[in-house]
């Protein structure tokens, strides 16, 4: 009978850490997977994709001594020859401002027309013209619509 007690105890000893371990183990996992979600917030590590590309108005088409406000030329970020323009014909451009008489942004939306020259910059035609501030400024080239 003695034998028996020792070895029924011998048994649930040995049960017993095992049991803590695994709850300490629950608390490991529980304790890194919220450090995770801490640190994925704070770095904005969850997964988006930009549905544009930046881009900088440059200038207005102009000849020597004339500008025509109606076509702006548009450098694309990451765009550096003609050939690669091509994707971007027909895609969408906005300009976004800051409107003065309340503290909403506007939109002036455009199209890329065609390519200027050898080095990525493009005509692009507005519903308005653009004004004289945004000349230097950024401008989204949407990546919609898509024609591949």
């Amino acid at each position: 009978f003695c034998c028996n007690m020792s070895s029924q105890t011998s048994t649930t000893a040995a049960a017993a850490p095992a049991k803590k371990a695994t709850r300490s183990s629950l608390a490991e996992r529980l304790r890194k997977l919220k450090k995770n979600r801490k640190n994925s917030k704070s770095a904005g590590s969850k997964t988006f994709s930009r549905l544009y590309v930046n881009g900088v108005v440059t200038s207005y088409k102009r000849g020597k001594r004339i500008t025509h406000p109606n076509v702006s030329l548009v450098k694309i970020e990451g765009v550096n020859d003609r050939k690669t323009t091509d994707f971007y014909l027909g895609k969408r451009i906005a300009y976004i401002y800051h409107c003065k008489a309340r503290p909403t942004k506007r939109v002036i939306w455009g199209k890329v027309c065609k390519a200027h020259g050898n080095s990525g910059v493009v005509h692009a035609r507005f519903r308005k013209n653009l004004p004289g501030q945004s000349l230097g400024r950024k401008v989204r080239v949407m990546l919609y619509p898509s024609h591949i």
